[in-house]
C-alpha cells in the first residue's frame, strides 16, 4: 500500500528505512523524500514508525556517534 503518493513510497519501503535506522518522519524524508511534497503522508509515516525503540536515539543517549556506521579507529 502506498504511503506517499507524491513519490510512490510504500509502507514496506518506509518500514525498510526504519529498520535501517530512520526513526523520525524527517529521517524517512531524507532517505526517500516521503513527506516532503504535500505532507499529507507525514501522519501515516509517524504511525508506521510508532513509538518503538530507535537505535540512533539509544546511541545518542549513550553519548556515542549516531551518524557513523563504522566505529572510530583507535
Amino acid at each position: 500500500m502506498y504511503v506517499c503518493s507524491c513519490f510512490g513510497i510504500t509502507e514496506a519501503q518506509v518500514k525498510e528505512h526504519a529498520e535501517d535506522g530512520a526513526c523520525t518522519p524527517r529521517q524517512i524524508a531524507s532517505a526517500c523524500k516521503a513527506g516532503t511534497d504535500c505532507g499529507s503522508c507525514v501522519r501515516r509515516i509517524q504511525a508506521l514508525l510508532g513509538r518503538g525503540a530507535c537505535p540512533r536515539r539509544e546511541l545518542a543517549d549513550q553519548g556515542k556517534p549516531v551518524l557513523s556506521e563504522f566505529p572510530e579507529a583507535a
